[in-house]
C-alpha cells in the first residue's frame, strides 16, 4: 500500500511538473509573439507615422508657461483648438503667453502657480478643477538650473532643482491622474532631459533631478498599462541642448553631430509625439546611441567617450540668462545666482 501511494504521490508530482513546464512554455510564446508583434508595429511606425489625434476643445495644462518652449506649445496647441490652462510663478510672461493664445483663437486660463511648493500645486488644481474643468492632457515642462559644481550649490538651491525639476511631478500627477484614471482618457506628458539618461559634469544636482523625472515617467506608464488604462497615455521627452538661454554660453565640440536645438523644430517634434501617443522620444536620435553605448561601454571606456563629444568641459563657459534682478522666478524665491530661465522652462540638456 505504501508503495502504491508513492507511485501515486509521485505520477502526481510528475504530472504538476508537466502541466507546470507546458504553462511556462505557453506563456514564453504568447510573450515571443508580442514582442515580434510590438516591434513589427514600432518599425511600421518609424516609417509611417500613425495619424494625429485630435486634442480639439481637449484642456490641456502647461508647467513653465512663461516662455521658451512652454509658451511655444501652448501656442502650438492653441492652433489645434484646445483649451489652454497656463502654469507658471511669473505673471506678466505667463500673460503674454496667454495673449498670444488667444490671438490663435483659444480659450486660455493663466495662473500663478509655483510647481516646486506641493501645496501651492494641489491648491491651484483644485481651483483649475472648480473655473475650468478637467484636464485631459498634462504637461509638465517647467525646470529650473544651476550650473555649479556640487560643493558650489548651496543647500537650498539643490532642494529647489529637485521640488521644481522632479517632486513637482508627482504633486500634478497625483492631481489629475485619478481623474484621467476614472475616464480612462488622457495624456501626461514628461518633458525630461539627456541629461536624466547620460549625466553632464557640473550638473549633478540637475541631472540627477532628471534621471528622477526618466524613472517616474517609465514607472508611471507600468502602473497605467498594468492597471488596465488603455485610455490613459504617457509621453517622455528627453531633448538635448535647447537653443533658448538656459545653457547660454555651453558650447558644444561637434555641433554638427550633437547641435544646438532650435526651440521651434524641437516643439515640432514634441507635438508630433504627444498627437501620436508615442511613448518616448530623444532629441537628437544621437541621444539614443548614446545611453544604449554608456550601458555597454565599460564606465571607463564611456568616460573617454564623454571626453572626445567635450562633455567633461560643456559647462566650463555656462553664462545662463542675464539675471536682470533676484525677483522671483519660475520655481524660486529669488535667483541669488540661481538661473530658472525666468519662468521655470524646461530647454534641456
Amino acid at each position: 500500500m505504501e508503495r502504491k501511494a508513492a507511485k501515486m504521490d509521485s505520477t502526481a508530482d510528475d504530472s504538476f511538473e508537466s502541466e507546470t513546464v507546458l504553462s511556462i512554455l505557453k506563456d514564453l510564446m504568447t510573450c515571443m509573439k508580442d514582442v515580434v508583434v510590438a516591434l513589427l508595429v514600432s518599425t511600421w511606425r518609424f516609417f509611417i507615422s500613425p495619424p494625429r489625434k485630435c486634442v480639439k476643445n481637449e484642456i490641456v495644462l502647461i508647467t513653465g508657461s512663461g516662455s521658451g518652449i512652454g509658451r511655444q506649445l501652448a501656442e502650438e496647441f492653441a492652433k489645434l483648438g484646445a483649451i489652454l490652462v497656463l502654469w507658471d510663478i511669473q505673471e506678466n510672461t505667463n500673460l503674454e503667453t496667454a495673449d498670444l493664445v488667444r490671438q490663435a483663437g483659444a480659450k486660455c486660463y493663466c495662473y500663478i502657480c509655483d510647481v516646486g511648493n506641493r501645496d501651492d500645486v494641489y491648491r491651484t488644481a483644485k481651483r483649475v478643477k472648480q473655473e475650468v474643468g478637467d484636464v485631459t492632457i498634462l504637461v509638465n515642462n517647467a525646470g529650473v538650473v544651476s550650473g555649479k559644481k556640487l560643493i558650489d550649490i548651496p543647500d537650498h538651491q539643490i532642494e529647489k532643482t529637485i521640488n521644481v525639476n522632479l517632486l513637482a511631478h508627482f504633486w500634478t500627477v497625483k492631481s489629475f491622474l485619478p481623474t484621467m484614471m476614472r475616464r480612462n482618457r488622457g495624456h501626461v506628458v514628461t518633458v525630461g532631459s539627456s541629461t536624466g539618461l547620460v549625466g553632464l559634469n557640473k550638473l549633478t544636482d540637475y541631472s540627477t533631478s532628471k534621471f528622477g523625472v526618466v524613472g517616474f515617467s517609465e514607472v508611471l506608464h507600468y502602473e497605467v498599462i498594468y492597471g488596465g488604462y488603455d485610455g490613459v497615455n504617457t509621453t517622455l521627452i528627453c531633448p538635448s541642448f535647447v537653443n533658448t538661454g538656459l545653457f547660454h554660453g555651453c558650447k558644444m565640440k561637434f555641433p554638427w553631430l550633437l547641435p544646438a536645438l532650435e526651440t521651434q523644430k524641437t516643439v515640432d517634434r514634441m507635438m508630433q509625439a504627444i498627437l501620436t501617443n508615442q511613448k518616448m522620444l530623444c532629441i537628437p536620435r544621437s541621444v539614443y546611441f548614446l545611453a544604449t553605448l554608456k550601458m555597454i561601454l565599460p564606465v571607463d571606456a564611456f568616460i573617454e567617450v564623454k571626453k572626445f563629444f567635450g562633455a567633461a568641459a560643456f559647462m566650463d563657459t555656462y553664462v545662463g540668462r542675464d539675471k536682470k534682478s533676484d525677483s522671483p522666478t519660475s520655481g524660486t524665491n529669488g535667483t541669488n545666482g540661481f538661473n530658472t530661465d525666468n519662468k521655470q522652462n524646461v530647454t534641456d540638456s
